[in-house]
């Protein structure tokens, strides 16, 4: 079975992005196209880029960037879940991001987008430039989740509706279709 990385891309303290990363990786489960891991970006703790080589060599002298490296070399396919910061991604994404090259390519990529009245559509539209260049393969299907922060519990758990999950199970099926389609060039 393909492996999902779902990958948290808000670090900062009071995030709902973990909630909702928590929230999606039950529905991919339930859904059954993927093996998914859920990635934290705030547990992968990346400096600011520091490593001295150009990252499309894949030269890296650093254990963290090694680390990383591994895990995104280890999925078939990408869902980002990412929060709105002024109309655009947070440079947590951007920085995780630029720290390789190569382990990106030929790969299908999702979106989870949360935030105020956009839901965080904004964000997606500034990733839709950079994983293209990249050579990620975009899911037209997303989740779009404006004003999310009323379905987090006291308990920190976010409860999606069934438009939501039918949202994620649609975005689900196109990566399911692409990471198949796109395996030939990943070997």
């Amino acid at each position: 079975m393909p492996t999902l990385a779902v990958i948290v891309c808000s670090t900062r303290p009071g995030r709902i992005g973990l909630p909702i990363a928590t929230w999606f990786t039950g529905v991919a489960e339930a859904q059954g196209s993927f093996d998914v891991q859920l990635v934290d970006l705030k547990e992968v703790a990346l400096p600011i880029f520091d490593e001295p080589n150009h990252p499309m060599l894949a030269d890296y002298v650093h254990e963290h960037t090694r680390r990383w490296s591994a895990i995104v070399a280890g999925a078939d396919a990408i869902v980002f879940v990412t929060p709105e910061y002024n109309h655009s991604f947070n440079a947590a994404t951007k920085n995780a991001i630029d720290h390789l090259h190569r382990e990106w390519q030929h790969k299908a990529v999702g979106f989870v987008s949360y935030g105020g009245v956009s839901g965080g559509i904004r964000a997606v539209e500034a990733l839709l430039p950079v994983c293209s260049a990249l050579r990620m393969v975009p899911s037209v299907a997303a989740v779009v989740l404006p004003f999310p922060f009323s379905r987090v519990d006291d308990d920190g758990t976010f409860t999606g509706d069934d438009g939501m999950v039918g949202a994620a199970n649609a975005m689900l099926g196109e990566l399911a279709r692409w990471t198949e389609a796109l395996a030939p060039l990943r070997t």
